[in-house]
């Protein structure tokens, strides 16, 4: 069972930055994949950005250029740093961790899909 625990979020005016984490419980962070999603009101749950255990990152072409994740396998977290934030990014940031292709010694199976509770970011304008 892992445990994502998200911090960061808040209120910044358009243009501005901020910074969200998130922190994994466990001993099997550094082959997992995490991934960045967010969630607007009245909208579906998309992928803003991901990172592989071999640190290959992805980004959706909304945030390109001003997001960047980053992951710290010695503290089992994972980073959004956002820049030039418009209002269109207001949303709840939600972090995912996926287990599914890593093998589990101890529980004798593979992994599976995380999420945590997710941190507010509103972008005014």
């Amino acid at each position: 069972q892992v445990q994502l625990v998200e911090s960061g979020g808040g209120l910044v005016q358009a243009g501005g930055s901020l910074n969200v984490s998130c922190v994994a419980s466990g001993d099997l962070f550094s082959p997992m994949k995490m991934s960045w999603y967010r969630q607007a009101p009245g909208t579906q749950r998309e992928l803003v950005a991901s990172i592989s255990s071999s640190r290959e990152t992805a980004y959706s072409d909304s945030v390109k250029g001003r997001f960047t994740i980053a992951r710290d396998n010695a503290k089992s977290m994972v980073h959004l740093q956002m820049n030039n934030l418009k209002p269109e990014d207001s949303a709840v940031y939600y972090c995912h961790a996926d287990l599914r292709k890593v093998w589990d010694y101890v529980t004798g199976s593979y992994g599976g899909e995380y999420w945590g509770q997710g941190t507010q970011v509103t972008v005014s304008s």
